[in-house]
């Protein structure tokens, strides 16, 4: 197993797609939900990868990407956080998850991807919250509104980026 999960959260059949992460019982603003690992990895080995796993790895910079590495091993290294465009959980450091509020029991745990990730890939959004954005890319990060609702939220290496960008 390569992921780590608070005893308070529990895998379930998501609303928003397929298996999700929901609390089990209510959950603390700032507390650690989940905790992200594997093997690390380049971005050719991640494009290699993709075409047998899917999606099961976060990136951690700009070309290391850190998940399994192989069939048996993917199961153990999904976290089962489903994206949303107003998430519940947000990203401290490269692989940590934190409740960004107070999450109730039965809710689901959510995080947006725009605080992980700067890549090529976009995706239809199914979250349903009132602030949905329909598409979601790997550089949502660049968005100023996002930088700002999500300030304290982003990897660290988005983070950085962010901070360069801004001189």
């Amino acid at each position: 197993m390569f992921v780590w999960f608070s005893d308070k959260v529990e895998k379930f059949s998501s609303g928003i797609e397929g298996t999700g992460l929901r609390a089990r019982s209510a959950i603390s603003s700032g507390e650690l939900v989940v905790v992200k690992g594997g093997h690390l990895f380049s971005r050719p080995m991640r494009d290699e990868l993709d075409k047998t796993l899917g999606p099961s790895e976060i990136q951690i910079d700009d070309d290391l990407f850190i998940g399994p590495i192989a069939a048996h091993e993917r199961d153990g290294a999904m976290m089962y956080l489903n994206h949303s465009c107003d998430p519940n959980v947000g990203v401290v450091g490269q692989i940590s998850f934190h409740a960004m509020r107070e999450i109730a029991a039965g809710e689901e745990l959510a995080f947006d991807y725009a605080t992980g990730d700067d890549d090529d890939w976009e995706m239809a959004c199914n979250c349903g919250s009132p602030c949905c954005r329909g598409r979601v890319t790997g550089q949502d990060w660049r968005i100023p509104e996002l930088q700002a609702r999500y300030e304290g939220w982003f990897s660290a290496y988005l983070a950085r980026k962010i901070a360069a960008s801004r001189g």
